[in-house]
């Protein structure tokens, strides 16, 4: 049996979007499944728009996504030579011709063909003529004008594609410089290239890429088109429905296995099951069950997805993924309680990272501004003695007694010693600790802000009820 040979081949022209990165995804698995290699090929040939930032970017994402290529990177600006080799191949064999037809000529056979409602292509003119290679001219591709070209698409099933109705494409331009078709056909043979796994926007370069191979005598490896995303408009994905960097998602925290999990879930399905592993990934993922028509992005999934892996991921892993995100926020998480242990109390409350960050943010550092609906509900006069009585039981307390069940002791003792019910007394507390009316429970809350900031912060409430009774 022939080994499964399967390749990513991004163009560095921009961020690694969310559609290659599920094509990625995609070859990546197969490739795993059947024991195969997976292969990562830049096709930075347009060299106006190839950066190495945008190569940087694209290697970054597939790191942070843990999709791990056996070969490569392989680079086309790097084999240039090579397809020069064979695109004199083609000519000598006649596969091939020199075209010097002007653009205005180009243009206005085009303008014809619309007019008369034919579908725009190239007329053949160069076809049998010899144009001399001292002149500016471009490379054509000699398609034949008979016969069907059959593709057994592993998605989509037998597709059918007229010769007559393809044109000779262009295989190098005036500069020299090859196309698209010529190298990807190039670096496919010379790669081993078994199954190419892409966008069905590349459907229609199929039957031309088949034969441009068959022409150089060699069999085309099979194809699958996976259907593109669109947003929930019904439009096709772009920046106009928000983030669709790899890396992006990563900055507003998000994880690597929620992502990957919600990419193998557009436009594939294994009954009702929604969390998938790597693993469980390789072991059941199927091109034939890909579906043929297009998958809808839902951010809310996504996130849904990410809250189920932030609970579900070993703390200490998100304490390391937490802290730069802290660090945005200028807290330096090494200056107060345990990041590990922030992370076991607050990340089942948080969607994502960012999330996290803003919500223990309270743990490292004062906030600004009461939420006012809770200032307003429970820093009222009447809360001036409990927070006055807690402040005086927990200066009192040792530091080494600064534990979740002796401070609970504490909080509840002011409670009956004052004749008041808990809420009445943990409400005020909470607001004065975190400024707002939620927070985890009030002795692990007290635990982590420390016994330092819990007083400054309880004279700060009583000064804010003070300065409230003020102004009435």
């Amino acid at each position: 049996m022939t080994t499964v040979r399967t390749r990513f081949a991004p163009s560095p022209t921009g961020y690694l979007h969310v559609g290659g990165a599920r094509t990625a995804l995609f070859s990546y698995l197969f490739a795993r499944k059947h024991g195969g290699r997976f292969v990562l090929r830049i096709e930075d040939t347009d060299l106006t728009r190839s950066t190495v930032e945008s190569v940087n970017t694209i290697l970054e994402g597939m790191t942070w996504l843990g999709l791990e290529y056996d070969e490569g990177p392989f680079y086309q600006t790097q084999r240039f030579e090579r397809y020069a080799q064979v695109i004199e191949t083609l000519l000598q064999k006649g596969l091939a011709y020199r075209c010097d037809c002007s653009k205005e000529r180009l243009e206005a056979l085009r303008q014809r063909q619309m007019a008369a409602k034919i579908k725009p292509r190239y007329d053949g003119h160069c076809r049998n003529r010899q144009v001399s290679p001292d002149q500016p001219h471009v490379i054509r591709f000699r398609n034949p004008d008979q016969g069907v070209v059959v593709v057994e698409d592993l998605i989509r099933g037998r597709l059918r594609f007229h010769n007559e109705e393809l044109d000779d494409l262009i295989l190098r331009r005036s500069d020299g410089s090859p196309t698209y078709n010529l190298t990807v056909v190039v670096d496919d043979w010379d790669m081993g290239i078994s199954h190419v796994i892409r966008g069905d926007d590349h459907l229609n370069n199929t039957p031309r890429q088949i034969n441009i191979l068959r022409a150089l005598g060699q069999e085309p490896p099979r194809y699958a088109h996976v259907p593109m995303i669109l947003g929930e408009d019904g439009a096709r994905l772009s920046k106009r429905h928000g983030a669709v960097s790899v890396v992006a998602y990563r900055e507003q925290g998000y994880l690597p296995e929620a992502l990957l999990n919600y990419l193998v879930r557009l436009g594939w399905s294994h009954g009702d099951q929604e969390i998938f592993s790597l693993d469980e990934m390789i072991e059941l993922f199927d091109l034939e069950q890909v579906h043929r028509s297009p998958a809808t992005f839902d951010r809310e999934k996504l996130t849904w997805l990410n809250q189920h892996y932030l609970q579900q991921a070993d703390p200490k892993r998100i304490a390391h993924l937490l802290s730069p995100h802290l660090g945005k926020l200028g807290i330096d998480p090494s200056q107060g309680a345990d990041l590990v242990q922030v992370v076991k109390v607050l990340a089942p409350r948080a969607k994502t990272l960012v999330e996290l960050a803003e919500i223990s943010a309270f743990v490292y550092r004062d906030f600004e501004d009461y939420d006012e609906t809770a200032a307003k509900k429970h820093l009222r006069p009447v809360a001036r003695e409990p927070l006055e009585a807690l402040r005086a039981a927990l200066e009192d307390l040792a530091l080494d007694d600064w534990e979740p069940y002796t401070l609970e002791q504490v909080v509840k003792g002011v409670a009956e010693r004052l004749q008041r019910k808990l809420g009445k007394v943990a409400q005020p507390l909470r607001v004065a600790l975190v400024g707002r009316a939620a927070s985890p429970s009030i002795d692990v809350t007290l635990q982590l802000v420390g016994k330092e900031a819990t007083l400054r912060r309880i004279d700060r409430a009583l000064a804010y009820i003070q300065h409230r009774a003020a102004q009435t």
